[in-house]
């Protein structure tokens, strides 16, 4: 239901603390990281600050596990790339 960016901002503020909001982006961080594939765990780690077991965590949701919400997003923004 929400329109625009800057609702979903406005609603992810008022959701969430500082440091909920620094892990989600974190986590979508990494996610894009493993999605394209260029770099190792380690690599991203160094890049991100983020631990080895959450990145672990993040790829497992990204490939293993059924709910494949990482992979709607990134789907969906393939999808508005190219359109573009």
């Amino acid at each position: 239901m929400l329109e625009t960016a800057e609702e979903m901002e406005r609603f992810f503020v008022d959701l969430c603390t500082f440091q909920e909001l620094k892990a989600l982006e974190e986590r979508w961080e990494v996610c894009q990281f493993l999605n394209s594939g260029q770099l190792s765990y380690r690599e991203i780690s160094e890049k991100t600050g983020v631990s080895t077991t959450t990145i672990t965590r993040v790829a497992r949701f990204l490939k293993d596990e059924p709910f494949k919400g990482y992979r709607c997003v990134l789907d969906k923004l393939e999808r508005s790339n190219n359109d573009e």
